[in-house]
């Protein structure tokens, strides 16, 4: 039976688990910036700027004390899948229902009479934190050709 269920999962390289998985940080990340750019240019004044800096810097946070430290460690959980993995495996299974929950959240949050200019803050602080994190996983596809690389740590990773 178990062998019946082998044959249909969809397995792959774990090379294309690291691509994939920067392809989907950097997606959302990208596309939640967008959303915000959407709400803030039509504010269009000095206080669009003002909250898209703000946005800027808590995003910037949010990507070194967050998204960093999951992408590492998605990074190392990755290197110790099988060689051939399930294509699924490149997030975590326990974090599939938090996905679905953050997903839900955006989903109200972009319908709810909450002003779209503030709403903007949080979409650049998800997405850039994102985006920025995604980032690791370009990285470390492109040094871990090198024979270094199957021993890094986080300040490899970062380029250190």
């Amino acid at each position: 039976m178990m062998e019946r269920l082998e044959r249909w999962k969809p397995a792959l390289p774990r090379a294309w688990l690291y691509l994939f998985s920067g392809l989907m940080w950097s997606g959302v990340g990208l596309m939640l910036c967008a959303l915000a750019y959407g709400w803030l240019i039509q504010v269009g004044d000095l206080n669009a700027l003002l909250l898209a800096l703000a946005g800027v810097l808590l995003g910037t946070a949010i990507y070194r004390f967050g998204f960093l430290g999951l992408a590492i460690k998605n990074i190392h959980r990755i290197q110790h899948l099988p060689e051939k993995a399930c294509f699924f495996a490149f997030q975590e299974w326990k974090s599939y229902p938090l996905i679905a929950v953050m997903v839900m959240l955006g989903i109200m949050l972009r319908h709810s009479p909450f002003p779209k200019p503030y709403l903007a803050v949080l979409y650049i602080d998800i997405g850039l934190g994102l985006f920025l994190a995604s980032l690791q996983y370009y990285l470390y596809l492109t040094k871990r050709k090198q024979p270094q690389a199957s021993t890094l740590g986080e300040g490899k990773l970062r380029g250190h």
